[in-house]
């Protein structure tokens, strides 16, 4: 992700951004992509995107004008932290941020060296990810 200075050269010039969010825990984040600050940079680019377009705005059609759409992979035995990232969201960001909660997410690569992602989400996990957002407070997604 771009550092402050690089992310505000940005500004008036995007429309739309769609970031990740994947994790929450550093120390998850140290382990599964071996970026320890992933979670502290993720919220501040996620502050400067949304304070150059704000909330995600449709026009007539559903078509995306200008905004911040937000992408969250479900990832097994909550490895992701989806309660307190959608916390973050809709305490810091808004909670008229547009989240996609993604049910994709298939073990790959090296997912065999790490049991707790070893295999793909279950209906339940996705289910009680769509639930913290909402209990938390976000009210606009696209669910997968």
């Amino acid at each position: 992700m771009p550092n402050r200075g690089q992310s505000r050269l940005l500004d008036g010039v995007v429309d739309i951004y769609m970031p990740d969010f994947k994790f929450h825990d550093p120390a998850v984040s140290k382990e599964l992509a071996s970026a320890e600050d992933y979670p502290q940079v993720a919220r501040r680019a996620i502050r400067e995107m949304h304070r150059q377009v704000g909330d995600l705005e449709l026009d007539a059609a559903g078509l995306a004008r200008r905004g911040v759409l937000v992408r969250h992979l479900v990832m097994p035995n909550d490895r992701s932290g989806t309660r307190q990232i959608m916390r973050f969201l809709a305490r810091e960001i808004s909670p008229d941020t547009f989240v996609n909660i993604m049910p994709q997410y298939r073990p790959e690569c090296q997912a065999h060296r790490h049991p707790a992602i070893d295999r793909p989400i279950t209906t339940a996990e996705y289910t009680a990810a769509v639930a913290a957002a909402r209990e938390e407070g976000l009210r606009r997604f696209d669910q997968g």
